[in-house]
């Protein structure tokens, strides 16, 4: 009996969609839902030495204060250069005489050797030996087996010897530090660039840690905004006001296309216009009605109803700005809808309305009782992408209000990003954005379901 062999073409036919969705979308809406929860570098970990391989010694949270009490430089990697609080030091590999005329060849700190001659790469080639000017200090400069004061001292040189540089080495300084937790007493090694030293070198503050931890921060601080209930309420009260009229004025446009009068092509057109048109033009085009030189204005004015021209778009007249932008997204947006309608209207047989106008159904009447529930799959589509734009809405606001006077989630979560760069806190506005979306999305589905899907 043959075994009946699997089909793969419909999984090879979707493999594409998965993976654009895996990497354009669940990739990119992991990570930013992350970044609104996940503070990357919350905690410092400690070393039992001064190394990264080292065993861990205990953890401290950012913020707290402590107390250097050793200091130690590590070789840094080339690619390390560049980081925030970077302390460094350069140790020069040298050769010369020692007091008893032998040659010795050892590492040195570049503070001991004073450089005097470079080649064509800029490159330290040759120097002399620095005098020490402590009268009790050791007069003789030691030389090392490594580029650490840690290391076997390999030999001695005396001051004013000149030497040759062979190489040099790029150090971070490690500091063995001590900080308290509550109550509890943490000491271990860390990276110079993960503490701010203090003027007295001996005490500093950790600038911020190498692990990270969940946190309820980034969240508090985007509801503590000032701008966040403002943002909140003015992106509900737009969806409000701007979703049941395009809804309306979707169906009736659709309604008008379906018909078939004559020149219901012309009416297409007309009412697809804004579809080519985005949404910071369409905010510059109600801004030019709205402004105080603007259309609205000068009609009112050769009309005679108005002496003087009102202004519109200021803080003293915020309601005005919202009638503003409600105006400018239903213009925007209706055709959008009116295209899902259309095509759902194209959807429904014939027969089914003929039928229904023969059993005496008037126009009102087809369109509540026979129309609607079989627009209710186009119009979840429609709903759902409509509320969607409506959270989404920024350009069309900052062109009327500026983004200060008026403001939404949209704009929020960009200025957070944008100007303030709390990418964190943006993170937390995107989500926000994310989850009214998915909630709504949700709500639809389950007030607009068709009979087979209440069954």
């Amino acid at each position: 009996m043959n075994k009946k062999r699997r089909n793969w073409a419909p999984y090879l036919l979707i493999l594409p969609s998965v993976i654009y969705l895996a990497l354009f979308f669940a990739w990119p809406m992991f990570r930013a839902l992350t970044l609104s929860i996940w503070d990357s570098d919350a905690i410092l970990q400690l070393r039992e030495v001064a190394s990264d391989d080292g065993a861990s010694a205990g953890t401290l949270p950012r913020g707290t204060q402590v107390t250097i009490l050793e200091r130690q430089g590590n070789v840094l990697a080339e690619e390390d250069l560049g980081q925030s609080n970077l302390i460094t030091e350069v140790w020069f590999l040298i050769r010369g005489e020692d007091p008893d005329g032998q040659l010795v060849e050892g590492w040195s700190q570049e503070a001991r050797v004073r450089v005097r001659e470079e080649d064509e790469a800029g490159r330290p080639v040759s120097g002399t030996i620095r005098r020490k000017l402590a009268a009790d200090a050791d007069p003789l400069t030691d030389l090392y087996a490594e580029p650490s004061v840690v290391s076997e001292v390999v030999g001695k040189l005396d001051a004013s010897v000149r030497v040759e540089i062979l190489d040099q080495s790029t150090l971070e300084l490690w500091y063995r530090v001590r900080g308290e937790v509550n109550g509890n007493t943490e000491e271990g090694w860390t990276r110079s660039r993960f503490i701010r030293v203090f003027s007295d070198q001996e005490t500093g503050r950790i600038d911020r840690g190498n692990a990270g931890e969940l946190t309820q921060r980034y969240i508090q601080r985007m509801v503590s905004d000032r701008f966040f209930m403002p943002a909140l309420l003015t992106t509900i009260l737009l969806m409000v006001l701007i979703i049941p009229v395009q809804f309306v004025l979707a169906i009736i446009m659709a309604l008008i296309i379906q018909m078939q009068l004559k020149g219901s092509t012309i009416f297409l057109y007309i009412f697809a216009i804004a579809l080519g048109v985005s949404d910071l033009a369409v905010g510059i085009v109600w801004f030019a009605i709205f402004t105080q030189n603007g259309f609205l204005n000068s009609i009112l004015q050769a009309l005679g109803l108005i002496e003087a021209p009102a202004a519109y778009l200021t803080a003293q007249t915020r309601h005005w700005i919202i009638v503003a932008i409600w105006l400018a997204e239903v213009w925007r947006a209706t055709a959008i809808v009116m295209v899902v309608v259309v095509s759902g209207l194209q959807a429904i047989p014939n027969e089914v309305l003929e039928a229904a106008e023969i059993f005496g159904a008037g126009l009102w009447k087809r369109i509540r009782y026979v129309i609607l529930p079989m627009l209710r799959p186009s119009l979840q589509v429609a709903l759902i992408l409509r509320t969607i734009l409506a959270l989404q809405v920024f350009a069309v606001v900052i062109a009327l209000s500026g983004g200060d006077i008026v403001t939404v989630l949209a704009n929020e979560s960009y200025r957070q990003y944008y100007e303030l760069r709390n990418v964190n806190v943006a993170a937390g506005y995107a989500g926000l954005i994310l989850l009214l979306s998915m909630v709504s999305a949700v709500v639809y589905l389950r007030m607009v379901r068709t009979q087979e899907e209440i069954e």
